[in-house]
C-alpha cells in the first residue's frame, strides 16, 4: 500500500524549532532525500526545516486524499482495530463502562477520515465523535454513517474540557506543524484517567534503518517522524503515564517474498522494532 503525499508546486515555508526540546541545532538526516528532514542535536526528534505553513498543508487533504482514503479504507480499519488490541485496548474496554455510572463512555477519534473507526467503536456501546481535516471524508462519515464528525483540527473543534474517556489517533501526529498543541488540546479534553492512543511510523523501526530516505514515511506529507522514545517523552510532557508501547510491520508488502515478510513481521513485533509504533497513555488524576 502506497503512502499518501502531495506536494503543491507553490507554498510558503518557515524554519522551525524542534517540537520536543525547543533546541534550534540540527544536522541533516539523509543528504540525498528531497524532503528537508533534520535530527535535532539535543534530543534526537526528526522532523522537516523548513516546514510548509499550516494553511497550506491543510489544501492537501483535498478530494483526492479522499480517495485515498476511500480505497484503503478496509485496510486502515483492520489495522487501527489490531492497534487497539495490540495495546490491551479491549483489556480493560468494560472498565470506563463501569465507572460512567450506567452512562456510555465517550470516544474521540481525531483524524477519523470517513469515520469506520468511530461506527465500530459505537456499535460496542460508545458515545463517538470524530474530528477530520478533509471535509469530503468527513461529510461522507456524517451522510454515510450519521456520525458526528467535525470538519476541521482539533483546535477549532471548540470542545469542552474533560469530555472525553479516549481519544485515539492513528497516523495524523506525524502530519501536524505543531504536535504539542494537539497533545495539549488532547490533554485538556481527557477526564481525569482517560486514554490517549496514538500510532505513528516509527523512524527506530527496522524498515526506517533499511531503506533509509526510502523509506516509505520519508515523505513530504509527514513533518515530524517519530521513534518510540520521542513520542513517549513528549506525551510524558503533557501529564500522560505510559501504558503499553506496541509496534508491529517487518517489511512491506511487495519487498520481500511473502513467507520472508511474515517471518520478519513477527520478529519485528517479538523484537519491538516494527515499522509503526502504537502507544497508550493515561491522563494522570
Amino acid at each position: 500500500m502506497k503512502t499518501f503525499s502531495k506536494t503543491p508546486s507553490e507554498q510558503e515555508f518557515k524554519n522551525v524549532e524542534c517540537a520536543l526540546c525547543k533546541a534550534g541545532k540540527s544536522s541533516t538526516v539523509w543528504k540525498n532525500s528531497t524532503v528537508p528532514f533534520v535530527k535535532c542535536s539535543k534530543c534526537g526528534l526528526v522532523f522537516q526545516n523548513p516546514q510548509p505553513v499550516e494553511d497550506e498543508l491543510l489544501k492537501r487533504y483535498d478530494n483526492e486524499y479522499f480517495d485515498y482514503e476511500m480505497e484503503n479504507s478496509d485496510v486502515f480499519f483492520r489495522l487501527m482495530k489490531l492497534g487497539l488490541k495490540d495495546v490491551g485496548f479491549f483489556k480493560i474496554e468494560t472498565d470506563f463502562f463501569i465507572r460512567s455510572d450506567n452512562e456510555k463512555p465517550s470516544f474521540l477519534d481525531v483524524g477519523c477520515a470517513t469515520g469506520r473507526l468511530l461506527q465500530y467503536m459505537r456499535g460496542r456501546g460508545w458515545n463517538v465523535k470524530g474530528i477530520e481535516v478533509c471535509r469530503p471524508a468527513a461529510m461522507y462519515g456524517i451522510n454515510k454513517y450519521q456520525l458526528d464528525i467535525y470538519p476541521g483540527t482539533i483546535e477549532t473543534a471548540g470542545l469542552p474540557d474533560k469530555s472525553f474517556d479516549v481519544v485515539h489517533s492513528s497516523h495524523l501526529i506525524e502530519h501536524l506543524i505543531d504536535p504539542c498543541s494537539f497533545i495539549s488540546e488532547t490533554a485538556r479534553l481527557l477526564k481525569p484517567g482517560g486514554l490517549f492512543i496514538v500510532v505513528t511510523p516509527d523512524i527506530s523501526g527496522f524498515q526506517a534503518k533499511l531503506f533509509g530516505e526510502r523509506w516509505r514515511s520519508a515523505i513530504a506529507d509527514h513533518m515530524y517522524l517519530f521513534s518510540g522514545r520521542t513520542l513517549r517523552k513528549l506525551i510524558s510532557m503533557y501529564g500522560f503515564r505510559i501504558l503499553k508501547t506496541a509496534t508491529w510491520g517487518g517489511l512491506a508488502a511487495g519487498t520481500a517474498p511473502l513467507p520472508v515478510k511474515k517471518a520478519a513481521d513477527k520478529l519485528a513485533k517479538r523484537l519491538g522494532i516494527g515499522d509503526v509504533v502504537c502507544i497508550m497513555g493515561m491522563l494522570k488524576p
